[in-house]
């Protein structure tokens, strides 16, 4: 439990100082969170005509409501958080590398529909979405890397041992 609390935080301090740096910000996480307003912005379009994005920014045309897409709302945090995790359990790999492609697309699915959400739930009620957007998101987020790692764990702990481990029974 020593080695995994270790590597977990370390990788998290790692994660997290890598991801502050100016060179991280305007080359990565600065055009990922662009991505995701011209996502959202495309799922919503089909549906609501007056909806667009520019830069980090999700806006209805006709009211002129927008919503930015700032640091801790791009689901970068949460993926950190569950890289850390996934790289700080002993496990093999190639198991690691597909949670944590699967796990990143889990959150960014759900945190796709966060942005969406909170956009519709800001141009309708700001106290409500002030209340979802500070409580309630961050939560189902958090619960969604929570459930990604859990998941992880119950496949690992079904996989049959290695080789080796059985031979020096």
């Amino acid at each position: 439990m020593a080695r995994f609390i270790v590597i977990f935080a370390a990788v998290l301090l790692a994660l997290f100082s890598l991801e502050m740096t100016t060179v991280a910000q305007q080359q990565v996480i600065e055009p990922f969170t662009g991505m995701l307003a011209r996502i959202s912005a495309a799922i919503i379009s089909p549906f609501d005509n007056n909806v667009v994005a520019y830069g980090k920014v999700l806006r209805f045309q006709d009211t002129g409501f927008a919503v930015s897409i700032e640091a801790g709302c791009n689901g970068v945090e949460a993926t950190i958080v569950l890289i850390a995790a996934v790289v700080a359990f002993p496990a093999p790999w190639k198991a690691r590398l597909v949670t944590i492609v699967s796990g990143f697309l889990a959150i960014q699915v759900l945190n796709i529909a966060r942005i969406i959400s909170l956009f519709y739930l800001g141009d309708w009620d700001l106290t409500i979405f002030s209340w979802v957007h500070l409580y309630l998101w961050p939560a189902l987020i958090m619960l969604d890397v929570l459930l990604v790692f859990v998941i992880y764990l119950h496949v690992l702990a079904r996989r049959p041992p290695p080789p080796e481990a059985a031979s020096a029974v």
